[in-house]
């Protein structure tokens, strides 16, 4: 019998073994995959959010303030920055990894599923196991055709709307938050926290709709029936983590990068990103010059990331001194001595840079952070 490290090495490399994307999407593989499991999504009550950004902050917290009013809760998340685990947490702890992959592994195998579909039919499993009352569930994609719509989740989060992956969703806001609010099921509860969805929200057939700046707390609330007080601490790897002067947080297209520069404290920083191919580069590039001048091009090891030259080629109207190195970790070495002792270093862009680093340096990149 192989040893629990050797067979955790064995299920991880059997995920990692998987086509990340699907032939084509919708959730027909993955509703027969639940059905050979048991169905364990039907065994607790359910928040499904959806969005562009902030989908995993929206999940986590929407976790931890179910746990702090003592519900027994899970919280599945994507992508992850420190670790496949990180994905599937139960009561705030990341699930056995190893278990979880087990469990479904003989039905995915015959079916066929991808790397989505395999974690999120853990993931559920997973819940169904630890007999949790509530889950709080990430969509991966869009919604629609998304792995996650199999919850007819009596509470939806959408967080935002912003033009991403426009090839599956479509090419305008309207189009993409019809395609995210389809997960709505008649009677749900929805929170949102753009407005400007209420009417496309209702003829869904929501229930109730609920505005709000912290949609974690509010679907929380939702969920509970009541109002909970006090604050929670949900921290996510790579999100915006701060060590000194420097921060190291994912930005994976405009609107993200947007989001991020109103937080930045500085605008002199050595920025070190890599950038996926199928996203608007001009635009985040455009953006990511207002943080600093200074640009070190790197490229993760994603197969849909730009490779570094090619992202420094196109950066060059939008920085005054650019370099590129396409070794993650080399890269963020020379930013930090282009930064010098009186600078600092923002490390951004797609989360699979931070993902790289992470693993490439067997720790958190940045050491111990706080995370905003």
């Amino acid at each position: 019998m192989p040893s629990p490290v050797s067979r955790l090495t064995g299920q991880v490399a059997w995920l990692e073994s998987l086509s990340p994307w699907p032939e084509e999407f919708g959730v027909g593989r993955m509703r027969a995959l639940l059905a050979e499991l048991a169905e364990p999504q039907r065994t607790f009550r359910a928040i499904h959010v959806v969005g562009t950004n902030g989908k995993s902050t929206a999940t986590r917290r929407g976790a931890a303030f179910l746990a702090r009013e003592g519900v027994s809760v899970g919280a599945y998340t994507s992508p992850h920055v420190a670790g496949w685990s990180e994905r599937i947490q139960v009561d705030g702890e990341d699930a056995d990894l190893e278990q979880a992959l087990e469990r479904v592994r003989p039905a995915a195998e015959r079916l066929g599923a991808t790397q989505f579909e395999v974690l999120t039919a853990a993931a559920l499993a997973e819940f169904a196991a630890a007999e949790v009352e509530a889950a709080v569930v990430e969509a991966g994609l869009g919604g629609r055709l998304d792995a996650t719509n199999v919850l007819d989740a009596e509470v939806v989060v959408l967080t935002n709307i912003a033009l991403d992956h426009t090839d599956v969703l479509g090419e305008t806001r309207e189009a993409i938050a019809a395609e995210k609010l389809a997960v709505v099921a008649p009677g749900a509860t929805v929170v949102l926290g753009e407005p400007e969805w209420e009417v496309h929200t209702r003829a869904r057939g929501a229930a109730r709709v609920v505005l709000a700046d912290d949609v974690g707390r509010a679907a929380a609330e939702a969920l509970l029936g009541r109002p909970i007080e006090g604050e929670v601490n949900a921290q996510l790897s790579g999100r915006f983590d701060v060590v000194g002067e420097d921060v190291f947080a994912g930005a994976h297209n405009p609107a993200g990068v947007e989001w991020l520069l109103e937080r930045l404290p500085r605008r002199d920083y050595v920025v070190v990103a890599s950038i996926l191919a199928d996203k608007d580069t001009d635009a985040m590039l455009t953006a990511l010059g207002r943080a600093g001048r200074i640009l070190v091009a790197t490229a993760s090891a994603s197969a849909r990331a730009l490779p570094a030259d090619e992202l420094a080629r196109r950066a060059g109207p939008y920085f005054d001194r650019i370099e590129a190195d396409a070794d993650p970790e080399q890269a963020l070495a020379r930013a930090r001595e282009l930064a010098g002792d009186e600078g600092a270093v923002l490390v951004t862009g797609s989360l699979y840079l931070l993902a790289d680093l992470t693993v490439r340096l067997q720790r958190v990149p940045w050491g111990s952070s706080a995370s905003a």
